[in-house]
């Protein structure tokens, strides 16, 4: 199950700063779109405000037809850095995060287990994160998203440390992912390249405040080639 997010005259600012200009989108349900855009041009604004991380200065967010007025359940975030906990196993990170549900102790086992399988990362349930790359150590970042089976997956910049290699990888094993689940997904990132990889929409964000400068979707299949150069042409608009 997936649920749509809405942004209606959504605007965002600290202070008397402005940092997203009004504004209003709309992803359906089971869509995996990517904001696109140079860094502090207030994508990770837009997806914590989906969150519930921040509050916005006008406008409204809803996910699944309620306003979100704080984090709730149904939307999971992985973030850039792990944010692991170095004391406990990749499987014990896991469950930390279940806990918020009020689990019994082997159902919370379960599900931690059952989300690093999914991530290919079996193996590595009793390691530490010291013990781990950064490609295992994002995953177990992403099986605790998932263990909790949110309806929408919010991702900020989540391979932006990872090396080339590793970086494909992930981007494959997301597809796979998000082709199982339906999941709503919301995408951050500053690489076209990884935009049109992963999504089938692409929303570039630019300016200041911040605004949508275009809205690109992405056919699957082949990528035409004139798609690449429009979406260049909007990143470069100051």
């Amino acid at each position: 199950m997936s649920l749509d997010v809405r942004l209606e005259g959504l605007s965002a600012g600290y202070g008397d700063a402005p940092v997203l200009a009004p504004t209003d989108l709309e992803f359906p349900a089971g869509s995996f779109t990517a904001l696109l855009g140079p860094s502090g041009c207030g994508k990770s604004t837009v997806l914590n405000t989906v969150a519930g991380f921040v509050r916005p200065s006008a406008g409204r967010v809803t996910v699944g037809g309620a306003q979100v007025s704080g984090p709730g359940p149904e939307r999971g975030i992985v973030f850039q850095h792990y944010a692991l906990f170095p004391w406990r196993t990749a499987r014990g990170n896991v469950e930390f995060a279940l806990k918020r549900f009020g689990l019994p102790r082997a159902e919370r086992r379960a599900r931690a287990l059952a989300a690093l399988a999914e991530v290919g990362l079996a193996e590595g349930a009793e390691k530490y994160p010291a013990q781990l790359s950064g490609g295992m150590q994002q995953r177990v970042a992403l099986a605790r998203a998932l263990a909790a089976r949110p309806e929408v997956l919010l991702m900020d910049e989540p391979f932006g440390a990872l090396d080339a290699l590793t970086r494909t990888r992930m981007q494959g094993l997301l597809r796979e992912l998000w082709k199982r689940s339906g999941t709503t997904v919301l995408f951050v990132t500053h690489d076209l390249d990884e935009a049109l990889a992963l999504a089938g929409r692409v929303v570039v964000l630019g300016g200041s405040p911040s605004r949508v400068l275009a809205d690109h979707p992405v056919p699957t299949g082949p990528r035409p080639a004139s798609l690449r150069p429009r979406i260049e042409a909007h990143l470069s608009t100051p």
